[in-house]
């Protein structure tokens, strides 16, 4: 029998998934919700599923499990609504801004017993899959240091600046939950340095465009982070584990893995351009990951508590760089 699911929110990150629900066996999209009524008519109709409300896809028989991709202030109202009305849940990452709006949340889809997915998209990159895979194979042996670099090709426009809740809260969070998925050990302490380097206006609204992190656990492993608004070059997605018995790494995907050798040199395609196109596998494989979960009656993950966990560091982050010194993550 198929999972039924719904779809709120028809935008950019909306297609997406309705795209992954389209190649998942054992899963069918059934009704769109969106604030723009047209926009969920256009993808409807490309997906053949009906136009609805969210209030009546909450109320509905016919639909097992939503996946939320509406704004972030509304996530968390939206996960508790569905929570309560016995849906499963896939909610794009943040659950919210706020940690104490976030712990209230979760705290009543503990107490529904509700099934909740964030969207840490990253984790099902077969690349990056590989990479933790080579460490539970113990191929680097005891994991020392993660390398983690993530550049986006342009910084988004003041108006998304406003709303986004911060490089570290928005950006560097797939990074943070990323350090744990390969460090094998909570994160004790965060240090962070920031600066302005791409855009002034992003000064002015008091966020950052360039930012350094190194996290480190309770035994000493590191994980450095380097984030940037702007890379010239492509959307920038790499990572490196040096551990014990060596190191592996996971680097930069193109769209087509070529190189063209003349007498003038060796020519390579250019990067992906942004993040819909590099993480098109790991998109399709989280939503099968979560259907696979409701068909089996197990945990999925990345949980909420992993976004939880994603958020403290952003905060202890945006702590260090006020106060120009190491955070103990038991701070925040």
């Amino acid at each position: 029998m198929a999972v039924n699911v719904a779809l709120l929110g028809a935008g950019r990150i909306g297609k997406v998934h309705a795209k992954a629900v389209g190649v998942t066996d054992g899963a069918k999209l059934v009704a769109i919700a969106d604030a723009f009524e047209d926009a969920a008519k256009a993808l409807a109709q490309t997906c053949e599923a009906r136009v609805s409300t969210i209030d009546a896809i909450a109320a509905s028989d016919d639909v097992n499990a939503v996946i939320i991709c509406t704004p972030t202030t509304t996530h968390a109202d939206l996960i508790e609504q569905f929570a309560r009305a016995g849906k499963a849940v896939f909610c794009e990452k943040p659950i919210d801004l706020s940690l104490e709006r976030t712990k209230s949340c979760l705290k009543t889809v503990q107490d529904c017993g509700a099934v909740l997915m964030l969207g840490f998209n990253r984790r099902f990159d077969p690349h990056f899959q590989a990479v933790r895979g080579a460490i539970d194979e113990g191929q680097v042996g005891s994991v020392e240091m993660v390398q983690i670099t993530s550049r986006d090709p342009e910084a988004p426009p003041p108006s998304y600046i406003q709303s986004s809740g911060g490089i570290f809260r928005d950006m560097t969070v797939h990074d943070f939950d990323m350090a744990r998925f390969l460090l094998g050990e909570e994160v004790t302490t965060v240090y962070a340095t920031a600066s302005v380097l791409v855009d002034p206006e992003i000064g002015k609204l008091g966020d950052y465009d360039s930012a350094t992190v190194v996290l480190t656990t309770a035994s000493g492993r590191q994980c450095s982070i380097s984030n940037s608004r702007r890379a010239t070059y492509g959307y920038d997605q790499r990572i490196e584990v040096h551990g014990s018995k060596g190191a592996v790494a996971a680097e930069n995907q193109r769209p087509v893995a070529i190189e063209v050798a003349t007498e003038d040199g060796f020519v390579r395609p250019p990067l992906h351009d942004f993040f819909m196109t590099r993480y098109t596998e790991a998109y399709a494989a989280e939503i099968a990951a979560f259907v696979h979960a409701i068909e089996t009656g197990t945990t999925p993950h990345p949980t909420g508590e992993d976004g939880l966990k994603a958020l403290i560091l952003a905060e202890a982050a945006l702590k260090s760089v006020a106060e120009r010194r190491s955070v103990g993550v038991d701070e925040i």
